[in-house]
């Protein structure tokens, strides 16, 4: 498996998580959860320079689309 992959696997236990947080009431939390995983987010957007893959590049192999570059 690679980087990417496993960062979008990640990205949507992070947002289940935060949907089941909210649902048990837990609203503060899942806040600050959803709103720290919008500002990473938007930092990889704009500058293309993503912190949570870049970490992750480190350990796993990127995809084979991304080496073409």
């Amino acid at each position: 498996m690679c980087a990417e992959k496993i960062q979008r696997i990640i990205q949507a236990v992070i947002l289940g998580l935060v949907m089941g947080l909210a649902g048990m009431g837990m609203l503060k939390t899942a806040f600050l959860l959803q709103f720290a995983m919008m500002v990473m987010l938007l930092i990889a957007g704009f500058t293309g320079f993503c912190p949570g893959l870049a970490i992750l590049k480190k350990i796993f192999p990127a995809c084979k689309c991304e080496e073409n570059k």
